[in-house]
């Protein structure tokens, strides 16, 4: 399996409530999906907008947010602060995230 693009591998969005896992990870234990599902949702409950982890080419995991145009009760500076706090106290799992998908989704490399 090969991308040619950046690659989501979970989100979440405050608007519709609702939570995403590609199911192209479903090798990733259940515990480490259960964490991805309740990071990403906490983090929508408490700044808003929508969460993606995002794998790009290099197979680098990244942090993405956005908010809707409108969107007035968005915490741009939470959700930067937040994002500092989880790449600090997930850095091993974001790193054995990558590890998973140059293995596993992109042996290529």
């Amino acid at each position: 399996m090969y991308y040619d693009e950046e690659l989501v591998l979970c989100g979440a969005s405050s608007y519709n409530k609702k939570y995403y896992f590609n199911e192209d990870f479903n090798l990733i234990p259940q515990k480490v999906k259960d964490e991805l599902k309740i990071m990403c949702v906490l983090f929508t409950e408490e700044v808003g907008g929508t969460i993606q982890l995002v794998y790009e080419e290099d197979g680098t995991l990244e942090i993405v947010t956005d908010k809707e145009e409108d969107d007035i009760l968005y915490d741009e500076i939470g959700s930067v602060l937040k994002v500092k706090q989880l790449q600090r106290e997930k850095r091993e799992l974001f790193e054995s995230l990558e590890t998973f998908y140059k293995v596993m989704i992109d042996p290529q490399e």
